[in-house]
């Protein structure tokens, strides 16, 4: 079964920029996609973006269309969310899974990571 792992959370002033990585681990042809998540203290869980691993596809959330980049390269099995134009409402803690399609939906994935701390302070 495939396994991801997050890494490159941190604290970022608004309007900065910061970019996140997800590494997959035992992918199969079933593990078709990865998508981001966050959640935030008190909140529930929302979906971010997706990409599947051929990057032909990609799917963005209407709250971070136009600031957040996802990309995937197949050869080195990971999976990146480029974040700009950064707002306090973006803290959360960012939580990838992989899944069997390019979606927002949570009940489509299958795999999921234990995510890494994003801090955007005014």
């Amino acid at each position: 079964q495939v396994q991801v792992v997050e890494s490159g959370g941190g604290l970022v002033q608004a309007g900065g920029s910061l970019s996140l990585s997800c590494a997959a681990t035992g992918r199969t042809f079933s593990s078709s996609s990865v998508g981001w998540f966050r959640q935030a203290p008190e909140k529930e869980r929302e979906f971010v973006a997706s990409v599947d691993w051929s990057g032909e596809t990609t799917y963005y959330a209407h709250s971070v269309r136009g600031r957040f980049t996802i990309s995937s390269d197949n050869a080195k099995n990971t999976v990146y969310l480029h974040m700009s134009s950064l707002k306090p409402e973006d803290t959360a803690v960012y939580i990838c899974a992989a899944g069997l399609t390019v979606s927002g939906n949570p009940m489509e994935y299958e795999s999921w990571g234990q995510g890494t701390q994003v801090t955007v302070s005014r």
